[in-house]
């Protein structure tokens, strides 16, 4: 076999500019193929994540952090309602700030507003609209939203990787074909994985509901799956040829 086959040396750029700069760079050794291929999964949403804010307004402190007490024991009760332990939901935020009137040339100190944010996990999610409706019929909440999310995310990023692995093996095994020559066993390998979560974000749930009533039709989501969340990984590889 000719020397020029010596040194065989194969480089497949994926993905962008910005990611390739993060990947490592290796030095061709003899006698070896580098490859570098992208793989992906797609899973179904195992959780949907249900968030809404809190908020009361009135003159004094007290009195809002009152009325937002309050509210927050109307939330519990929807849970409840719906077999949901209300510790299962989680605030992310709590803020108590004074409101002004800034119309005139002296701002007007008029009240104290409470605002606190929610999230609430669900794993069944037939309890989505039924818990998303009650908060709508209150006066308590607002921005509700909801989003699908895949807990077990380890599992889909493994399932990935291994997309990218057989791709690249398969591209190392081309080249070796092509040159004559058989490809043998793995001695390098890197591994990126990016998760593209795609959110369904629906509208706020006191608009949805004022719709549904004026046109007596069904929600905007209603028999709709929520979209499947796809996680993609890189995989780099340096197999020795014979």
């Amino acid at each position: 076999m000719k020397t020029s086959m010596a040194w065989i040396f194969l480089v497949i750029l994926a993905g962008t500019f910005g990611l390739a700069q993060d990947r490592p760079t290796v030095t061709a050794q003899p006698n070896t193929v580098f490859v570098g291929a992208d793989g992906k999964f797609e899973a179904n949403p195992d959780t949907a994540l249900v968030q809404f804010n809190i908020s009361a307004q009135e003159e004094s402190s007290r009195a809002a952090y009152d009325r937002a007490s309050k509210a927050a024991e109307q939330i519990r009760q929807i849970l409840r309602s719906n077999g949901i332990e209300p510790k299962a939901a989680e605030i992310g935020f709590f803020s108590l700030q004074p409101v002004y009137d800034f119309r005139t040339a002296k701002r007007k100190l008029v009240g104290y507003r409470v605002n606190t944010n929610v999230t609430l996990k669900l794993k069944d999610f037939s309890k989505i609209a039924p818990i998303v409706q009650q908060l709508a019929d209150t006066d308590i909440t607002e921005n509700q939203t909801v989003s699908y999310t895949l807990d077990d995310i380890d599992a889909a990023k493994t399932r990935a990787v291994e997309d990218a692995y057989r791709r690249a093996r398969e591209s190392a095994n081309a080249v070796a074909r092509a040159g004559g020559r058989t490809l043998g066993e793995l001695s390098y390998a890197s591994v990126d994985t990016f998760e593209n979560v795609r959110i369904v974000t629906p509208m706020n749930a006191r608009v949805m509901e004022s719709m549904g009533a004026a046109t007596k039709m069904a929600a905007p989501t209603a028999e709709f799956s929520p979209q499947n969340i796809q996680v993609t990984a890189h995989v780099n590889a340096m197999f020795a040829l014979r």
